[in-house]
């Protein structure tokens, strides 16, 4: 498992491209019967991806719970997120077995202690995109098909910025105890996410992009409002945010990005908007 440290504001400003990169930058989220976690120490987030193909995978394969965490496994003192973005598949937590289709949704709550995930057809396998956050209580685990989440039209085409933000783990959906997350799809001809660009003090944010078409790329817009800089960033791959950072992007295509959030509060509009012609 691959351990991030928090970033600060006047390092951020000093940084190289390989640098930011380095430290912001999530790849090699999907590997062949494999699991990949990245912990971060920004709000202890973990962001986490299987694609099972010959048969099923421990997702805490590549975690030793006591070692990184300091428990007997890793989800006891955790919850856990997660949206299937390739073929059909399944999960089967603490012995029950959950059905996830493309773009179906899971939470599973503090306290579940064993997770195999599956896929269907070994040549077309699922994608589990997941995230992790601290948890000090268990809520009900909950399948989120897509059909059940909260569809909410955003932007226009005059913007460049048309998009439905797909709200899976969010507090119109179901109640977790801090992890948020959703799938923002742009239309075509839209290349703009989060324009006017935002801060949210009291949550970080994980951007993961993916759709992201052959021959295209993504810049992902970071840092203070003020010294922003960017990523170039690929097919499937992640962005992580800190809470004095603004997360937004612009692609030279449309795409389709999901966002994990943690901190505070789960107040999805509590938002410090800024300025487009302020930022710098």
């Amino acid at each position: 498992m691959d351990i991030r440290y928090s970033t600060g504001k006047e390092a951020f400003k000093h940084m190289t491209t390989d640098e930011l990169r380095e430290e912001f930058l999530v790849k090699n989220i999907f590997v062949a019967d494999d699991v990949s976690a990245v912990y971060s120490h920004i709000d202890r987030i973990v962001t986490l991806g299987a694609m099972p193909v010959k048969g099923k995978l421990n997702l805490a394969k590549n975690i030793d719970p006591m070692k990184n965490f300091g428990v007997d496994f890793f989800l006891q003192r955790r919850e856990l997120g997660m949206i299937n973005i390739g073929g059909d598949g399944f999960v089967e937590a603490d012995g029950k077995r959950y059905d996830l289709v493309h773009y179906d949704g899971l939470y599973l709550p503090m306290g579940t202690k064993e997770v195999f995930l599956g896929s269907n057809d070994a040549k077309d396998p699922a994608k589990f995109y997941m995230s992790s956050t601290p948890a000090h209580r268990a809520f009900p685990a909950k399948h989120i098909v897509f059909k059940d989440a909260k569809h909410v039209p955003a932007g226009s085409s005059d913007d460049a910025n048309e998009r439905v933000i797909n709200q899976y783990i969010h507090p119109d959906v179901l109640d977790t105890c801090q992890l948020s997350m959703g799938l923002t799809e742009l239309a075509p001809g839209s290349v703009w996410n989060t324009m006017p660009a935002h801060t949210h003090e009291r949550r970080m944010e994980v951007y993961f992009y993916f759709a992201i078409k052959e021959g295209q790329t993504l810049f992902h817009l970071m840092g203070e409002p003020t010294e922003t800089r960017h990523i170039a960033v690929g097919n499937e791959e992640a962005v992580i945010n800190p809470s004095w950072s603004i997360h937004s992007g612009v692609g030279t295509s449309n795409y389709t990005f999901i966002w994990s959030m943690c901190g505070e509060n789960r107040t999805y509009t509590d938002m410090d908007w800024v300025k487009t012609e302020e930022l710098r």
